[in-house]
């Protein structure tokens, strides 16, 4: 099975490739779609979109694991990267692939193994 696990943002969408076989998974490609912040908003989800576009076009996976919204204290910034979350799973329901959601909490807990992991132990 191919997957593709994406970390959403407007200024940068991190994403994995990997294939799973026999219990192991093996990396494929890694990297980030990044967009200027002095770019307008429509652009930059364009950008985004398009380039999920040719990513999954070239490397076809079937399984989209994305990160779910989560809110915290900057609402405006909840609310932008809650749109490039919908651009990234509009490119991934177009190109067949299917679809699951994890909270921050359950993805550090799978990488790491402690739910509260800061971002450099990730």
């Amino acid at each position: 099975m191919r997957i593709v696990g994406i970390d959403p943002g407007i200024s940068i969408v991190g994403y994995a490739f990997l294939d799973y076989e026999n219990n192991k998974f093996k990396a494929l490609d890694y990297g980030s779609i990044q967009t200027p912040a002095s770019s307008p908003m429509p652009w930059r989800l364009a950008q985004i979109y398009k380039a999920c576009l040719l990513l999954f076009e070239r490397f076809k996976p079937s399984l989209l694991a994305i990160e779910k919204l989560f809110f915290n204290t900057n609402k405006k910034t909840a609310l932008t990267v809650g749109q490039a979350r919908g651009v990234i799973i509009l490119a991934a329901q177009e190109n067949g692939i299917h679809v699951v959601e994890y909270t921050p909490l359950q993805v550090k807990m799978a990488v790491v193994g402690y739910g509260k992991a800061s971002k450099k132990q990730m």
